[in-house]
């Protein structure tokens, strides 16, 4: 179990949407696997193990998750925290995520593995390199971190080979998109807040609804809809938004826009995911995973509408994932973000069926680069 600190709500944005739910937030796999480095570190250096452990979340969460395993030798330490993942029906809900660490020489740097459980990188357009252990930049980073922070307060040099394993894990992949995005032998370490937002379509819609209630009781002409805390970061970046203008759509860009449509404002800013938003612009109005998939075949057109030859489209067509779609279009100068943009914004307005909301779309990678964007329309 774990709990957290943090600030009060506040009484719009995520942050409100979330507590209007009623569900229980919980921890990502990149939270879980930070908290058993920390504490397999700490112990590595001092020989006792923190239980509970505290980490430091990006947006200041200060979450303590107890041990449910740990194990000391002269050469290494192995902590593991079990993965509360609140109301959400998460795979991974009660799995063991462990962390070992090991020592290197200095000037080694942190050094990623993928242990039992955690899948290898084998296809090109994921945010890893061919090869590479499946555990995504941010939480590479959190532990990093934190890996400096224990090291810092005990003396140690920060060079360490940290292997991250997942009890079970490669049988539980196969309940994910991994095998078919090509990451084999487990799960991915994911997570950019650390924490799990609850999955629930009834309760999240609701939430949307009152988000949208409250930006206009406030007086706000133009509100966003995001699909994630990396969105949220761009429109606040673009146009300077305040939190009760952003709202927490998630995958439910349909709700948004329908809300929108019987009370409307003047502008909607809709900010996301690529891929994600290249399922609306294909006309999906539910962009969760199980329900709707990136059209490469649609990107194709897309690209060749740019400008793509036919050996481009072709390869686009068979891409990976839509990032690797968007690179390869890159590449030759085929702005098949805008593209994408455009066509999202297109699709919104149908939704919109000529309600007074000026629309624009903000297309992004995964480091919250600006990959696309349409124009404001009416």
């Amino acid at each position: 179990m774990s709990k957290a600190s943090g600030p009060h709500e506040a009484q719009g944005g995520r942050g409100a949407q979330l507590k209007h739910t009623g569900l229980r937030p919980g921890w990502t796999t990149g939270a879980c696997a930070t908290a058993a480095t920390t504490a397999a570190y700490t112990a590595l250096l001092t020989g006792d193990f923190p239980d509970p452990v505290t980490i430091t979340l990006p947006r200041g969460q200060t979450p303590a998750f107890a041990l449910a395993a740990e194990e000391r030798t002269d050469a290494y330490a192995m902590a593991g925290i079990v993965k509360d993942a609140g109301d959400d029906p998460d795979v991974t809900h009660g799995a063991l995520v462990r962390s070992t660490v090991r020592r290197l020489p200095p000037g080694s740097g942190v050094v990623f593995k993928a242990g039992p459980g955690v899948g290898t990188v084998t296809r090109p357009g994921l945010p890893l390199d061919v090869g590479e252990p499946a555990i995504n930049p941010v939480p590479r980073q959190l532990m990093r971190d934190h890996v400096a922070r224990v090291a810092a307060e005990h003396g140690g040099s920060g060079d360490v080979e940290i292997t991250v394993s997942v009890d079970h894990g490669a049988e539980i992949a196969r309940s994910t998109w991994n095998p078919r995005l090509g990451i084999l032998g487990g799960l991915s370490i994911l997570g950019t807040t650390g924490i799990v937002v609850p999955y629930s379509c009834s309760a999240w819609i609701d939430s949307i609804r009152r988000g949208v209630d409250v930006a206009r009781a406030a007086g706000r002409t133009h509100v966003a809809g995001c699909t994630g805390s990396t969105s949220e970061k761009t429109v606040v970046a673009e146009y300077g938004l305040p939190e009760d203008a952003l709202l927490d759509m998630g995958d439910f860009a349909g709700a948004v826009l329908k809300y929108v449509r019987r009370h409307p404002v003047d502008r909607l800013t809709i900010c996301g995911g690529f891929a994600k938003l290249s399922k609306l612009a294909a006309g999906h109005l539910d962009l969760h995973s199980a329900r709707s998939q990136v059209d490469k075949g649609f990107l194709a057109e897309l690209a060749r509408a740019g400008g793509a030859d036919e050996a481009l489209a072709a390869r686009v067509a068979a891409a990976n994932t839509g990032l690797e779609a968007l690179r390869l279009c890159e590449a030759a100068d085929v702005p098949l973000g805008d593209l994408v943009a455009v066509a999202a914004r297109e699709a919104a307005l149908a939704v919109l069926r000529g309600a007074p909301v000026a629309v624009d779309v903000i297309c992004i990678d995964r480091a919250g680069t600006v990959v696309g964007r349409s124009t404001v329309t009416p």
